[in-house]
């Protein structure tokens, strides 16, 4: 389905946990929403499926084309990047090659093709986000492939806040640092965690879509740190 007149956003990782609260908060503002995943969003009014994943050329190559047939001459007021994922390990592990490999292309081929993706397709004055990580802005010992793909990230939202970074006249990319989110996996695996600490995915939708309304929106290569303890949740930039 194409892009109406609506307001447009895409959803890249639209079919994750934040991802899918993303598409949905959107939705009910009366947004066109775009979700861009290895599988469908139902909820979505439109999507671009990745099937190749062994060559970032080749991803790229597949991404833009479907996000150009998903648009036509359409632009977008923002691209939200949330894929990603979590491999742990330091660097005697036996997996930490491994590890290091498949969290490079959850967070860093997809934060690439994103911003090739904002270079193309926002609108002028637009919102590129990208999803870093708090603990990234300092070593990672016990999640070194972890926190090196998400120190990249943040690398990459300065690079593209400053001159000649190739996006759109007036957009801004911002890197959002949760710690934790409170997702339904993360409750599997810490059944026993102190989970007023953990960022509502909820929280994050709604934070989002007042930036796109640019309210309260960050400069231009803002690395957002989102900090909840007691279940209270404050912003820290960087």
């Amino acid at each position: 389905m194409a892009a109406t007149s609506a307001r447009r956003v895409l959803v890249y990782g639209g079919r994750g946990a934040l991802g899918a609260t993303v598409v949905k908060h959107f939705k009910a503002q009366g947004y066109w929403v775009g979700s861009l995943d290895f599988a469908n969003n139902e909820d979505a009014n439109g999507n671009v499926s990745i099937t190749k994943s062994e060559s970032l050329l080749e991803q790229e190559q597949e991404i833009v084309s479907g996000v150009k047939s998903l648009l036509g001459d359409s632009k977008l007021d923002c691209l939200v990047c949330v894929a990603g994922g979590w491999a742990g390990g330091n660097a005697a592990a036996e997996d930490f090659i491994k590890n290091t490999d498949l969290v490079l292309k959850q967070s860093v081929w997809s934060s690439a093709i994103a911003s090739r993706l904002a270079s193309l397709f926002l609108r002028p004055g637009g919102l590129l986000t990208l999803t870093g990580a708090r603990p990234a802005l300092e070593g990672t010992p016990g999640m070194i492939g972890y926190g090196m793909a998400k120190a990249a990230v943040h690398q990459l939202v300065r690079s593209l806040a400053a001159t000649n970074s190739g996006l759109p006249e007036g957009v801004a990319a911002v890197a959002i640092l949760p710690t934790t989110l409170d997702t339904p996996m993360n409750r599997k695996w810490m059944p026993k965690a102190d989970t007023s600490s953990w960022t509502p995915m909820e929280y994050v939708a709604e934070m989002l879509h007042k930036w796109v309304e640019n309210q309260d929106r960050p400069a231009s290569g803002s690395l957002v740190s989102l900090i909840t303890a007691n279940g209270q949740t404050k912003l820290e930039f960087s």
